[in-house]
């Protein structure tokens, strides 16, 4: 089980790479101590309190493989029952900083081609995969758009977005509940992307972890439904904290709900006071324009940062 969120073996796949399988498994032991392995393939044997063994083995780095896909197993096992708290919370700092290392990197690579990349968060069903439909046939001959799609499993969305003109990569976590830096690196290289294009990062539907996880973007863009609750905001505040923009979807839905509009604003305001809202629907277009005008500001500024001296583009503080 990851100590940062709770999620548990996160078996990955990325499409696009063959001949490459990582292993990033994390063991906990009873000093408190914690390990990734070396590249082998071996059976770890270990022995915790109470006398109990377990053994277990593990595939680990650059292994040879004919199938067309990475594969990442990823597990972070607290075998030692009473690790102290201050313990468990420096390997979560440990974590969040390697994570942060290579959310540099991805930011540090795409603003310097001028490349916008904006990651797309929320619950399931919020209607981020159709959002993405709509925006891009608005934007076909516009602006270049890629996509790279987290979801625990299928390829559903990724073969939506090809179907829609836009080229995708599917990333599938397994049991793990958010897409980290790590994984989004990986999928870059197998990406084509044109410089100052634009590259949304679909995570995967959940509120709660994915709010830790810099992934390199320029911003977080939440998306909230408005089949869910007004509440939303105050009871996953960490999500919108980090959001520049909130996306209200499904507005054309408004006149068959009980859903109090300003309600969730003020409650979105109150958690995050530079939130900026747009009201808006995949299904009818209505605020299209106003997220477009929107992209095209934060494409731009990407645009500047990009023609800036190197000092100044070191923006590599999580989101």
């Amino acid at each position: 089980m990851c100590t940062t969120c709770g999620c548990g073996t996160a078996k990955l796949t990325i499409e696009g790479q063959a001949g490459l399988e990582r292993d990033l498994n994390w063991h906990l032991h009873e000093d408190g101590s914690a390990h990734s392995h070396a590249p082998q393939v071996h059976e770890n044997k270990h022995i915790v309190s109470g006398g109990r063994t377990y053994r277990h083995t593990h595939p680990h780095d650059y292994a040879n493989h004919t199938h067309g896909l990475l594969s990442i197993g990823r597990v972070l096992h607290a075998h030692a029952p009473g690790l102290t708290q201050s313990r468990m919370v420096q390997i979560e700092r440990d974590i969040l900083s390697k994570n942060n290392s290579d959310a540099a990197v991805n930011r540090s690579s795409l603003e310097n081609r001028g490349i916008l990349v904006l990651n797309l968060v929320s619950s399931p069903g919020s209607g981020k995969t159709s959002l993405l439909v709509r925006t891009i046939a608005e934007l076909e001959g516009r602006l270049p758009i890629a996509v790279i799609e987290g979801d625990q499993q299928t390829a559903n969305d990724a073969d939506r977005i090809r179907a829609a003109g836009a080229p995708a990569i599917q990333i599938n976590t397994g049991k793990g509940c958010h897409l980290d830096a790590f994984m989004v690196r990986q999928a870059l290289e197998t990406m084509s992307l044109e410089d100052d294009s634009l590259l949304f990062i679909e995570n995967v539907g959940n509120l709660v972890c994915p709010a830790a996880f810099d992934l390199g973007e320029a911003a977080k863009v939440v998306i909230l439904s408005v089949t869910e609750g007004e509440d939303k905001p105050l009871k996953y505040p960490d999500m919108f904290r980090a959001s520049q923009l909130m996306l209200l979807n499904k507005c054309d839905l408004l006149p068959h709900l009980d859903f109090n509009v300003e309600r969730v604003i003020e409650n979105a305001l109150r958690v995050n006071p530079a939130i900026t809202v747009i009201h808006i629907s995949a299904t009818t277009g209505e605020g299209m324009d106003e997220w477009l005008k929107w992209l095209a500001r934060e494409q731009e500024a990407i645009s500047v940062r990009k023609s800036e001296p190197d000092d100044i583009l070191k923006r590599n503080s999580p989101n």
